[in-house]
């Protein structure tokens, strides 16, 4: 299936209620199920994510069986991850098990810390890849471990939610350079509003055993999927843009957006309800230069724009985009091109980007990413774009297309027969 996706303007101008952080809304439901009682989650997202990741939670507290439980993940990484650490401690034998992609997705350096810890987690197919087998953990005695720090923070927040339930807490050394930092605060941060506290110490993050204490919680707005209305205001002629429920004190990482969009001429007012976007009057530079390693997701989106606009970029920080839904640099450098601009992969860590997009009606392909499809759907400001399998912005924006209309594009829905 394709959409085709047009705009008869350059205006931008409406309103938009965005979607929960899908970061936000797992983690708060990782810690509700680790607390003894049970609270209230308001505005939970509806990210296909998110509501897999309560089923998941839901199915494994009231299912009782002595045959082992099977879990399916599906394509979500984080639910992955935060349930591959949440049954390492719980009674029983499940298999946890995901889409083909999420198989071919790591998760050993999970599971070997785990099993450090005590746990009894078993590779079903390749080893350091889902399934797993995880069954009734053995006696956990060493509160020590030590991860590497360069790969996804997704392991790390796993291991630092259970922590206060361990029998002796956790001492976790991070081994090299941190990255995705932001993610590992925002986990921190909640935990803290649960009650749990943390030292944090050079590279060593410590937590004493302790009890989630349950109160009622609100989720706040998505800082990642505000990234595509940026992206539009960038490429606007005019622009009066509200976006709904964003805090301007954050724990996002991609709360960054606001400063760092000045530079793409677009300024952002907080007020009661969120952010006001509008102009202001600022020039793009020639060049973009910025370290990514504090807002990963937000890579494909400034990508877009920059070629966009025709404005030169060099990336950093870009450790973890090749682990991802897909290999993101990749991805980028094939549907860029599309449009005649060049991505320059410069090692794993870092890309330069060339040219100014020709938008003369390709078809964009979203190698089963969400942010693929939602990062390039602005360039149908220009002129008429399609994507191929537009539906998996249902893993974080369900409502992604329906939004876009409510500001003026049009969006049509083809039928592509299969090849062969």
């Amino acid at each position: 299936m394709r959409y085709q996706l047009t705009k008869s303007d350059r205006n931008i101008k409406g309103t938009i209620r965005l979607n929960g952080s899908k970061s936000i809304a797992n983690r708060a439901l990782m810690i509700r199920a680790l607390c003894e009682d049970h609270f209230e989650i308001e505005a939970l997202s509806n990210s296909k994510d998110t509501v897999t990741l309560n089923q998941l939670l839901t199915q494994t507290a009231t299912t009782e069986t002595d045959e082992p439980l099977t879990l399916d993940a599906g394509a979500a990484g984080t639910t992955y991850r935060f349930m591959t650490a949440y049954l390492a401690l719980q009674a029983g034998t499940q298999i946890l098990t995901g889409t083909e992609r999420m198989k071919q997705r790591p998760i050993g350096v999970l599971a070997e810390a785990l099993k450090q810890l005590g746990a009894n987690i078993e590779y079903l197919e390749a080893e350091g890849y889902p399934p797993l087998k995880i069954a009734s953990p053995s006696t956990i005695a060493s509160n020590q471990l030590s991860i590497s720090a360069g790969t996804s923070s997704q392991y790390i927040s796993a291991l630092l939610m259970i922590a206060p339930k361990l029998p002796n807490g956790l001492e976790l050394h991070l081994e090299g350079k941190v990255v995705s930092r932001p993610y590992i605060e925002m986990t921190l941060s909640l935990m803290a509003y649960f009650g749990v506290q943390h030292s944090w110490e050079a590279n060593t993050i410590r937590i004493a055993p302790q009890t989630y204490r349950a109160k009622p919680f609100k989720v706040e707005a998505d800082w990642s999927a505000a990234s595509y209305y940026y992206a539009l205001a960038a490429f606007s002629d005019q622009l009066d843009l509200h976006l709904q429920g964003l805090f301007e004190d954050s724990v996002q990482g991609d709360a960054v957006l606001a400063e760092m969009m000045t530079a793409f001429g677009v300024q952002t007012t907080f007020t009661e309800t969120g952010i006001h976007l509008s102009k202001n009057q600022v020039s793009p530079k020639a060049h973009f230069v910025y370290n990514f390693l504090r807002c990963p997701d937000l890579a494909q989106t400034i990508a877009v724009i920059c070629g966009g606009m025709g404005i030169a970029a060099h990336f950093t920080g870009l450790e973890t985009l090749r682990i991802k839904e897909t290999d993101r640099i990749a991805a980028l450098q094939t549907e860029l091109k599309k449009v005649e601009v060049e991505v320059v992969a410069k090692g794993d860590d870092a890309m330069q980007i060339e040219g100014k997009a020709l938008v003369q009606a390709p078809v964009f392909d979203t190698y089963e990413d969400h942010r693929m499809a939602m990062a390039f759907a602005p360039l149908a400001m220009m002129n008429r774009i399609f994507i191929h399998e537009p539906m998996v912005v249902v893993k974080s924006y369900p409502a992604f297309y329906e939004d876009l209309q409510q500001l003026g594009f049009e969006v049509e829905q083809y039928e592509v027969q299969s090849e062969g």
